[in-house]
């Protein structure tokens, strides 16, 4: 099984990498990015900031029939840059400026200029992170972790 650092690693791109960052990183790593760029940025909102429910699918044993598990709060925001970039955010929750803010992100990463200073000053401390929190979780599962073995009686 891979890991998301492993999956969403620096050598992988694309733009699903990007979001799926942009959704797990906390506000505060947002904020800190947005404090430290040199020139904001012209940005007029497209769509939101709103906030809604999305309904949350399961399956037993992660291979059976679906089912509607329940709904979680999801927050999304659509940006549009200056240069007619348009970038999108989503976060669980209500937090309306970490969705504006991971839309702003988005359509930075997509501008060419601006792409290696988002990848480098937030993407790649984002991804260290979650991997680390990844790595950390595993270890201790597996410090739990049992196993079971049978033994044969010779009577049988």
């Amino acid at each position: 099984m891979t890991t998301l650092a492993e999956r969403n690693g620096p050598a992988a791109g694309g733009r699903k990498r990007v979001v799926d960052l942009l959704a797990r990183a906390e506000r505060q790593e947002l904020v800190e990015a947005w404090d430290k760029l040199a020139e904001k940025p012209a940005v007029k909102p497209v769509r939101g900031p709103e906030t809604g429910l999305v309904m949350v699918r399961g399956r037993m044993a992660g291979g059976g029939a679906p089912f509607n598990l329940g709904e979680v709060t999801v927050t999304r925001a659509t940006v549009r840059l200056a240069s007619g970039t348009v970038g999108h955010g989503q976060a669980l929750g209500t937090d309306r400026e970490k969705a504006r803010l991971s839309a702003i992100f988005d359509a930075l990463w997509q501008e060419p200029a601006t792409q290696q200073l988002i990848e480098q000053s937030l993407l790649q401390p984002i991804a260290a992170r979650v991997a680390e929190a990844e790595r950390r979780k595993a270890n201790e599962t597996a410090a739990t972790r049992v196993d079971f073995f049978t033994m044969v009686r010779g009577d049988d």
